[in-house]
């Protein structure tokens, strides 16, 4: 897909879901801070479906706008259903849905599994990726293409209606994501970033869509290039995805994750909950309820292996 339809997909999408925000206020915000990011423009550019659009925030202040609305909104839907206590901190330098329980909250109160996904000038590179992928050209036919539209009446539900959160952030029916964890420009939401062909963005405040040249390169040929995550342990599970769809990674991008993990005190329930919620969404929910019951002291590496087999 080229990047003139990248970024009418993107902005088409943007504006739906800022038209769907009721509050004055928290609307202007996000239309004017909002910065798309990760998998969605590396799945357009190779033309295969869009798991979700990630969005995040140029500064906290909207971070903490979008997340409240969303988290009242959800309080209101289950206020007379499941009894799901959250609440936003935005104290110090982060903002975090905080969900007493295991960490997650979902519309149905279910525990769902997390599925995710040269020589060039810039401003070339996208559209000779697009031309060499057949690019649709409409806007329509290409949200179609990629399955970016969602159902269409969603049995009735409200668009854009928030229907899982964790910890660092909020999915949204209708394939958008609002990441909590990370906010500023896109260089320093990119510090965080595991894999560098996700580093493609857009933004709201200038319409614009900015390809790196190593993250097309890298999606080009279909090479995980590794660079370094806060959570380095769903870096190695989201491994699996990427090598079946044919993907492949190098021995050294591996180490590097591995050092990064060994780093961690995984024995430690904070550690523990926040590297299994990661940035998008909760894996193994179980696991981390169970070590939530179980004494501190007595949890290490045998207790976990012996807990992660009886779940498997």
């Amino acid at each position: 897909m080229k990047t003139k339809t990248i970024k009418k997909v993107i902005k088409s999408k943007i504006d739906e879901w800022t038209a769907s925000i009721e509050d004055d206020a928290v609307r202007s915000m996000a239309e004017k801070n909002t910065i798309v990011t990760g998998g969605c423009i590396a799945s357009m550019l190779l033309k295969e479906p869009v798991n979700d659009f990630d969005i995040y925030f140029t500064d906290k202040a909207t971070a903490s706008a979008v997340a409240k609305y969303y988290v009242q909104r959800f309080n209101t839907k289950n206020a007379q259903g499941i009894p799901v206590p959250l609440y936003v901190d935005d104290e110090n330098d982060r903002v975090r849905v905080v969900v007493k329980s295991a960490g997650v909250a979902s519309e149905d109160g279910a525990e769902k599994p997390y599925e995710y996904f040269e020589g060039r000038p810039d401003d070339e590179a996208g559209d000779y990726v697009g031309e060499i992928m057949d690019d649709p050209g409409d806007v329509e036919e290409a949200l179609e293409d990629i399955g970016a539209l969602g159902a269409d009446d969603d049995d009735g539900k409200a668009k854009y209606r928030p229907v899982f959160m964790s910890t660092n952030a909020i999915t949204l029916s209708h394939k958008v994501q609002i990441v909590l964890r990370f906010f500023g420009d896109a260089d320093k939401i990119h510090e965080n970033y595991d894999y560098v062909h996700c580093t493609n963005y857009w933004t709201s405040k200038s319409g614009e869509l900015t390809l790196r040249q190593p993250a097309l390169e890298s999606l080009l040929a279909r090479d995980l290039r590794y660079v370094g995550s806060k959570y380095p342990i769903c870096s190695v599970i989201r491994l699996r995805k990427f090598i079946k769809r044919g993907w492949t990674v190098n021995a050294g991008q591996i180490l590097k994750m591995m050092m990064q993990i060994s780093e961690l005190d995984l024995s430690s329930h904070d550690v523990l909950q926040d590297q299994l919620t990661g940035v998008d969404a909760a894996y193994f929910v179980q696991l981390v309820s169970k070590v939530r019951e179980k004494d501190p002291d007595k949890v290490d590496a045998a207790y976990l292996v012996e807990v992660i087999d009886r779940l498997f």
